[in-house]
């Protein structure tokens, strides 16, 4: 019964159409102009949001649960009591480890400090000594020419460079590559270098040794070509090293390759936002800028990504103009990143004002962890999957599913308990007289669907559509096919995981944890890549997603002589979402859960093929049970919510660089007098696709949905 009141049970998914537009029929009164802010903070208030029970999740594994058990606290009270760190495919866990190069002082830096310097030798000096300093800098100024003057050399050769130079070309050739500081022009070897490591060798020794001041090509014959580096648009990308005054290439990195990884530490920052950010900064293509997968906007994450012809300079310098985000651990490599390429993600998560209603507080975290560990929780969906706002993502996929266009565009554009402040007034226009123009000027451009269906609608004509005015059907369909089609598999994909979430809880309900004759394994990965799909975060806004499965998988049903065998056990067990191409539980308990779920929204597992071919859904597999590796827990006592409890990477690294203090992660305030409160700290890995959401619930038995008691940030500290 942890803070089951908060919640308000809603319809069932089949009945929520009629609901909603129920709920919109009861219009209000037109508001004047100055209230209009007051009502907007009326619907912004925390209302009726999609609880778990509306999307299939309401089964435990712990058995003490079903007896009352289990505790409750605040989770994410501040963005570092959520700490994700991503696990590469090697084991390694990704942390910031540097705050990105120090590339000294710009050219723009030194010459302000020169002009400062000139400034100050001119200071109370006679009208004479004026005079007098001015010619000399005069003076030195036509015996030292500018920078891009070809008479004057711009280089130190080292004598270890020389000397290895000697070792591949004849010293009158070095010479002649010298002489072209004062003469300029070209020169071309007479050697011969017909080994191609040797010619790669030359090309990156020139480069070092005369730092970057030299272009170099090889002729049909295998001879060296030399000239001196014009510094113009049309040699762009073969200079693409930089070598500092040391000879030292990017910055200690090594020779340039096609990409640039790094990692990313945001704070209260989704992944594809950042991205994006990057991309437009650098003003490359979005697609340039790769991950392996998305972490929690509503925390502290540290993972990798790439990019595309990354210049270390140029990515190091974001740093400058990136809020609440560093870039670091910069190192060429000679492949991209993709969706996928992660191991899983290791979770830090400290819960606060930890209680219960049992006697033993120590006695029941125990418990709970030791079912967390051994048996693990139910791979449910999580409620980010299905949006953050009264109606529910999943409810509008009904309706795409069963081309129910105009449906779906009502429900998208519905007045809602929670949605978006901004949106509130665009949408009780709508509501009221169905008038997309004037609604669309209203609607904020963050309401990206929104925005596009009414657009879309705008430029459409009204007809008659029994006796009122009215859009035609297909101008609803061709306003839904405006939406960029990633945001509309939003909807479809949530459905399947609606489905998905249904049966899995029957499943549990039926058998529980016996691996039972029909439950489905997988046999072979014909696609070992991920699925990427496309999710919601928890402020309404896209992210891609990684789904481990595709539906080229091959499944089989498990045999009585599988069971007897005892070679397989509920943790290979895996339920297919909804499509036409996977094979169903052979169990007919299970499969009459597909059936009568769907419908009771009109829909049939069975036939899963549209006329829209991005509306056939396939179907994908996904495991039962998610267990968690590595998993702790430790009880500490903090004094107030606004207190840390635990210490980010950065506030670790540096501590470390200016103090040289090695600082625990955890602060832990026991045995201090105003340290009342207690608080658990949860450390853990999951693999991909897992939602730790769902592995705390099971651990708490708390309530995840947005706006809970448990989940409900109060802070952005």
């Amino acid at each position: 019964m942890i803070y089951s009141s908060l919640i308000r049970k809603l319809p069932r998914a089949s009945q929520y159409f009629e609901y909603v537009m129920e709920g919109a029929a009861k219009r209000s009164a037109p508001i004047a102009a100055e209230d209009a802010s007051k009502k907007a903070k009326v619907y912004a208030a925390p209302g009726k949001v999609v609880s778990e029970a509306d999307v299939g999740v309401t089964q435990y594994i712990n058995e003490s649960y079903k007896t009352g058990g289990g505790f409750y606290g605040t989770i994410k009270q501040r963005y570092s009591d959520f700490q994700v760190n991503e696990v590469s495919l090697d084991g390694t866990v990704v942390r910031l480890t540097d705050e990105g190069i120090d590339l000294g002082k710009t050219k723009k830096e030194r010459k302000q400090e020169r002009r400062q310097t000139e400034r100050a030798d001119l200071q109370d000096k006679s009208p004479e000594e004026l005079e007098a300093i001015k010619a000399k800098r005069a003076q030195e100024k036509e015996e030292k020419p500018e920078n891009g003057d070809a008479s004057s050399p711009k280089y130190e050769l080292s004598e270890e460079h020389k000397a290895r130079l000697l070792q591949l070309m004849k010293p009158e050739e070095l010479q002649e590559i010298e002489d072209l500081f004062t003469t300029g022009g070209n020169m071309e070897t007479k050697t011969q270098f017909d080994d191609k490591a040797t010619r790669t060798q030359l090309h990156q020794l020139l480069r070092q040794a005369f730092q970057g001041k030299l272009e170099t090509m090889t002729s049909p014959e295998n001879t060296f070509k030399v000239a001196l580096s014009k510094g113009t648009n049309n040699n762009r990308g073969r200079n693409v090293n930089h070598v500092d005054d040391s000879g030292v290439i990017n910055y200690g990195l090594g020779p340039f390759k096609n990409y640039l990884h790094f990692t990313l530490y945001k704070e209260n920052r989704e992944t594809m936002e950042v991205a994006s950010m990057i991309a437009k900064y650098l003003r490359i293509p979005h697609k340039a800028v790769k991950y392996a997968g998305t972490k929690d906007r509503r925390g502290v994450t540290c993972q990798r990504l790439s990019v595309h012809k990354g210049k270390v300079q140029r990515v190091t310098a974001l740093n400058k103009g990136l809020n609440g985000s560093i870039l670091g651990g910069f190192k060429y490599e000679s492949t991209s990143l993709a969706l996928g390429d992660l191991k899983g993600n290791e979770f830090l998560i400290a819960i606060r004002d930890v209680q219960t209603e049992q006697e033993n507080l120590e006695e029941v975290v125990d418990k709970a962890f030791n079912s967390l560990k051994d048996k693990g929780f139910i791979n449910y969906y999580g409620l980010q999957r299905f949006g953050t706002f009264s109606i529910s993502t999943h409810v509008l996929g009904i309706e795409l599913l069963k081309e129910n266009w105009k449906n779906a565009v009502d429900l998208l554009l519905a007045e809602q308990d929670r949605t978006v402040a901004e949106s509130v007034e665009a949408r009780r226009i709508w509501a009221e007289n169905r008038d997309a123009a004037a609604a669309a000027k209203l609607m904020p451009r963050r309401c990206f669907a929104e925005q596009t269906v009414l657009n879309t609608l705008a430029k459409e004509e009204r007809i008659d559509v029994d006796g009122a005015e009215d859009y035609h059907k297909q101008a609803y369909f061709r306003a839904i096919m405006q939406i960029p089609r990633n945001l509309r598999l939003i909807y479809v994909h949530a459905y399947q995981s609606y489905v998905w979430n249904m049966v899995a809880s029957k499943r549990i309900e039926l058998f529980g944890l016996e691996v039972r004759e029909g439950d489905l394994i997988l046999v072979e990965q014909k696609n070992p890549e991920n699925q990427k799909v496309v999710s919601i975060d928890e402020d309404g806004e896209e992210f891609e997603e990684d789904v481990a499965g595709t539906a080229s998988d091959r499944v089989r049903a498990l045999t009585k002589e599988d069971i007897d065998s005892g070679n397989y056990s509920i943790y290979d067990v895996v339920l297919p979402s909804p499509g036409y191409d996977v094979v169903y539980p052979t169990s007919p308990e299970l499969m009459a859960v597909y059936e009568q779920v769907m419908a009771k929204d009109g829909l049939d597992p069975h036939n899963m093929r549209r006329r829209v071919q991005e509306f056939s859904l396939a179907g994908s597999y996904r495991p039962l049970m998610g267990r968690a590796e590595q998993l702790s827990y430790k009880i500490v006592r903090h004094r107030d919510n606004d207190d840390p409890i635990l210490r980010t990477d950065l506030e670790i690294l540096r501590a470390k660089k200016e103090k040289n203090e090695d600082l625990e992660r955890v602060i832990d305030c026991s045995g201090t007098e105003d340290a009342t409160q207690t608080a658990i700290v949860l450390k853990m890995r999951l693999g991909v696709s897992c939602y730790a959401t769902m592995a705390l619930r099971e651990f708490m038995k708390a309530d995840t949905s947005r706006f809970s008691a448990n989940f409900d940030v109060k802070s952005n500290k």
